[in-house]
Parts: C-alpha cells; structure tokens; sequence
C-alpha cells in the first residue's frame, strides 16, 4: 500500500584529502545510505587509518567521560570542518595521556573503595565476636591445650552436633543467629579437634573467619578500626578534590574532543561501507531519493565548488536484495511498523505490507474480541501505560477501540448478550453464518495477498512466476474458480462452468510451468509437476480454512462469559460479584492475549509468508551525531 522511494545509485568522486569533507556534507543532507563502492580502478582504503583512530579515539573519550561526567549537549556549528588524519592522530595521542592520569586516579578510588569494603566485613565479624564476651587473644592462642572454632550451622542441626561432640569432649555455645544459621563456638582438646572436624563438615558448618587484626581485645580491635576508617576517609576527599582538579582541567578540551570526533564521525561511519580510491582520488557510493538529487548538487557545489564528480545509476534488477528500502509512514500508522518489521525489511519496490497489516490485524482481533465493555477496558489500560510502552500503546488502543466497534455489531458488553441489541449479528444466535463470513473474509485475504505476490514478482522480473507458478495469477485463476465452484455446490450462486473453466485453466497452466521449470528427466518432471499442483490446491484450501478461528474465537469469547455467568449465578450476593468481576479480568487478560497472538499468527502465515519476502534492507543514512550524542550523553 505504501511505496518505497525511488532511490539512484551515487558515486562520489573527490580529492582524498578533502574525502573527510565530502562525508560530513553528505551526512549533514541526512539522506545518504552508504553502499560498497565497486570501481575496480580504485583498489586502495584511503579511510582504513581514519577509521582506526577515530575508533581508538572514540573509546578513550568514551571511558574519560565515564570518569568526568558529561560535557553537556553538543551543538555541531553549520560551518564546521572535519578533521584530517593528522589532526586525529594528534587527538588520539592527547586522549592517551589523559586516559593514563584518570587511570591512576580511578584505580587509587577502586583500592580505597575495595579497602572500606574489607573494613566493612572486619566490623560485621567484630560486632558478632562482641557477643561473646570474651578477649579473642585468649581464645585463639596457639599454645593452649584448647581448640576452638567459630562459626555458623543451621539451627536445625545444632542439637544433634551438640550430642554427637560432647562424646569427643567438646563444648557447644551459641552466641547469635542471623535466619536459619546459628553462631557457636565450639571448644575442646586440641589432641581431638580432627574428629570434631568430620562431624563440622557433616552437619554444614561454616567457618568464621578471624582475622588478624581482631585476635585482641574487642575496645583495642574497635579503636583500630575507627583509625583505618578515618584514614580512608581522608584519602578518599583527597582523590575526590583530585577528580574535580583534572575535571577542571580537562573538561572544556574533552567537550572540543567530542565535537571534533562528531566530525569525523560521517568518513569512520562511510569507512566501514568502503570508501575506495586510488593515487591521490577517493569514492564514496551510496544510495540517495531520487527526488532530492539537485538538493545534493546544489550541497556539494557549495562545499567543493566543482572539486568533484557525481556518476548516478538507476538501481538493477539484479540489485533488488542490495538496495535500501526507505519508507516513510504517517505518524498514525508508524506504530505498526515494528510488528511488521519484526517479520522482516521489505525489498526495495517490493510491496510493503504496514497498512495491509495495520487494517486487518485490528479486523481479526475486533472480530475474535467484540466487545463493548473488555475493548473499553484495553482502550483505557493502554492509555494508562502510555508512558511505559510508547508508541506501542497506540496499538492496544487501537485494538480496543475496534473491539468496542465489533462489540456494538455483536451486541455485546462485558459478555452480557441481552442488554444491547446487535447492529449486525450475534456469533452466539448465529454461529454458522459468522463461519461463512470468517472463511469469506479468509478467502479474499488470501486472494488478495495472491495478486499481491504476483505483482511483487513482476516487478522483480520475474514475469514466468508472476504469470504462471502457484502463488501468481495462474495460483488465483485456479482459486477464484475453485472459490465458486464450492459456492455453487453450495447453493449460493450459480457459476459452476465458468468456475470449472476458471479453476481448470489455472491449475493446467500451473502444472505446465512446474513441469517446464523442473530440471530433471521426462518421468520425475511428470512427478514434480503433479506434486506441486496437488500441494497448491491443498495448501490454498487449508490457508483458507484457518480462518475458521475468527468464527471460533468469536463464539469462544461468548462460551467463556457464559461459563462466569453460571458459576456467578450459583453464589451469594458478594460471591455473585466477586466471580463476575475476576471472570472478567481473566477473560481479558487470558483471551486477549491468545486473540493478539492468533491475530500476529493469521497475518504472519497466511499473508507474509505468501508474499512478503522480509529479507530487505533498511535504509540508514548517514548520521552526524547518534542519538545519545544528540541528548548530551
């Protein structure tokens, strides 16, 4: 429904030293897509080393900036000039040498922040040891006849290691608890602590670490700790006046850093395309609209004022995978775009499917989800969670909106088919003619995305396909009079000889071009041909009879408001009322999730996938700042 634009093939030819120039005006007109340039005249990478150091350079002011904050927004000035290699370089060498003097500073803090997270744990065990009320120098001497271990167990162990250490002479204390671990000493003769230890790592103990610096009294060892922990406080301002010293210092030169590398972001970008010339000339290709062609000369003759030549070419057939596609949507439909891109990219001059899809995805879930109340209810939690989900919140209010339109055809508000009277029909008073509408409506989809994959090929230049295969006009004249054929056996109209003529001209035409496209001998091409032609007209008929859900869903939505009536009507007042109002929230939030998901299912492999290539290339021109440098990141 939606076209993309016309694009031409550009080659841009200049002086290599002016290459970085030429990069930075093309990104500055925003709509140039860099492509491989395929001069073979040209073998040399003039922009490899500029690539290189703007990468190396780009990630030194990445992780300075890290360090000093942001510089604040970049505003790039119109008249601004990108650097050259030289200038680069330089700039590179300069970011080094502050990167290694940020570099001391940041591993000083690391080791001071380190050193405060193992006073932190030296007075988490302290304060435990405090419990004991007992000098640990005492208790841990090396030279007594005692042994002693502290640490944790769970609680539900204690009382059985208790008994089973008292046989070896020990004793158990418990001095705190933190959840299900309890903390205990556990005394004894040293001459027997290797038995105590098996039954230890039986019963999951988990020793405490002492350390040194707390094997003294708890006031000597609490006074220590004040000490280092004044010390690294001392330490930590004076790195932090430090920081702000090399901030003051460094901080307007890193924001001149970050514009100059800004500049030459467009040639590093353009780089990686392939940027190609020879001697003292470079190349830039790519891919620009049609339309805005003379925007571009009157761009480039400003800059270079005739330093240059411009070679432009229509796009072939065999480029149709290697062309960008560049669509522009209306901001109403964009929100559907990422369900559709999510398939894939369409070819450029290929059909693009956003608008096909945005009508009849909301269609389905209207269909299977008619209601006035649960569409109500979807329209306004969308509305509410605007914030959070975007742009994708137009999709669910969308959704909903239809759902109310579909409710009011349907008569129905919150599963109660009683209350209003249905503009159309009622999928519960009449299920068979909501079928027939549901497989019609499938019916023509699929015809539809015949014609479609048809006029696709043709456009490729693929005519034989588009002509005669299975899924191009052969495929729908077979379809259309197969269609009516049903119809008159039916009894809904009367076309049974133009139908049998429709039907039976297609599918002969298809089996004659399955049996001219197979390379193989007489006997498997005879074979080939009836295979194929037998898996047309299955495959078109089962396509076509999976629509059969619309109908069953829509009469699922009923059944299940149905089944919260009756188990509301068997309780009391409050309970009547509870179980309408939980019926409720289940049926919208269980139904309609698995209505949305078969939906994105029918649209995907009933339509796309007869189609919809997805295998494009999405148009990304060539930016001068990304859109984090934009915000001031």
């Amino acid at each position: 429904m939606l076209r993309a634009e016309p694009l031409l093939k550009i080659q841009l030819m200049m002086l290599a030293s002016e290459a970085q120039d030429a990069a930075l005006a093309l990104a500055r007109f925003g709509v140039f897509n860099p492509a491989p340039c395929t001069t073979d005249a040209f073998t040399e990478s003039p922009a490899a080393l500029y690539r290189e150091a703007w990468l190396q350079a780009e990630s030194r002011l990445s992780k300075l900036l890290q360090q000093c904050g942001s510089t604040g927004p970049l505003h790039v000035p119109a008249d601004a000039e990108a650097p050259t290699l030289a200038d680069l370089q330089e700039l590179n060498h300069w970011l080094k040498e502050v990167w290694t003097a940020c570099l001391s500073c940041h591993e000083s803090s690391t080791q001071t922040a380190e050193a405060r997270g193992h006073l932190d744990a030296l007075e988490d065990t302290l304060a435990k040891l405090e419990h004991l009320n007992v000098n640990p120098a005492h208790l841990f001497r090396t030279d007594s006849l005692l042994a002693v271990n502290v640490g944790s167990l769970p609680a539900s162990g204690i009382r059985r290691l208790t008994e089973a250490l008292s046989m070896t002479g020990h004793l158990v204390s418990r001095f705190d608890q933190a959840g299900d671990q309890v903390f205990t000493v556990i005394a004894g003769p040293r001459a027997r602590q290797a038995e105590a230890r098996g039954l230890l790592v039986q019963a999951g103990w988990r020793e405490l670490p002492i350390p040194d610096e707390l094997r003294t009294r708890p006031e000597a060892a609490r006074a220590w700790l004040q000490a280092e922990r004044a010390q690294l406080n001392g330490k930590s301002g004076a790195e932090c006046r430090l920081m702000d010293e090399l901030r003051q210092r460094f901080g307007p030169r890193l924001h001149e850093a970050r514009l100059r590398l800004a500049l030459a972001r467009p040639l590093a970008e353009a780089a990686l395309a392939g940027v190609r010339g020879k001697g003292g000339l470079a190349a830039l290709s790519g891919w620009v609209p049609r339309r805005q062609m003379d925007s571009l000369r009157e761009t480039l003759e400003a800059r270079f004022h005739g330093r240059y030549w411009l070679d432009t070419r229509e796009p072939a057939a065999s480029d149709a995978t290697e062309v960008p596609s560049l669509v522009r949507y209306p901001v109403w439909l964009a929100p559907f775009v990422p369900l559709v891109k999510s398939y894939g990219v369409p070819r450029y001059g290929e059909f693009d499917p956003a608008l096909l899809f945005a009508f009849t995805y909301l269609l389905l879930f209207g269909a299977m989800f008619g209601d006035v109340g649960h569409g109500a209810i979807i329209l306004l939690l969308a509305a509410g969670l605007y914030r959070r989900l975007g742009r994708m919140a137009w999709v669910g209010m969308a959704a909903g909106t239809v759902s109310m339109g579909f409710g009011l055809l349907y008569g129905s508000i919150f599963g109660y088919e009683d209350i209003l009277q249905p503009l159309w029909l009622s999928p519960l008073h009449d299920p068979l003619r909501m079928l027939m509408v549901a497989v019609g409506f499938g019916a023509g989809f699929i015809g539809f995305t015949l014609l479609i994959n048809a006029r696709n090929k043709w456009v490729a230049g693929r005519f034989g396909e588009a002509l005669f295969d299975s899924t191009g006009l052969a495929g729908l004249l077979f379809y259309l009079g197969a269609i009516g054929l049903l119809a008159s056996l039916g009894g809904g109209m009367d076309v049974i000889r133009p139908a049998w003529m429709l039907a039976g001209t297609g599918i002969a035409m298809v089996a004659a071009f399955k049996f001219h496209s197979a390379r193989a001998g007489l006997g498997e091409r005879l074979l080939v041909a009836l295979i194929e032609t037998l898996e047309t007209a299955t495959s078109l008929f089962s396509n076509t009879l999976s629509f059969m859900r619309v109908a069953a869903f829509s009469l699922n939505h009923v059944a299940l408001a149905l089944a919260v009536f009756t188990l509301a009507n068997g309780l009391d007042a409050a309970g009547h009322g509870f179980t309408l109002i939980l019926g409720n929230i289940i049926i919208i939030v269980l139904e309609g999730a698995i209505v949305a998901i078969q939906a994105l299912r029918l649209m995907y492999y009933e339509g796309f996938s007869r189609f919809y290539s997805g295998d494009g290339r999405e148009f990304v021109p060539l930016r001068l700042l990304p859109e984090k440098a934009r915000a001031g990141v």
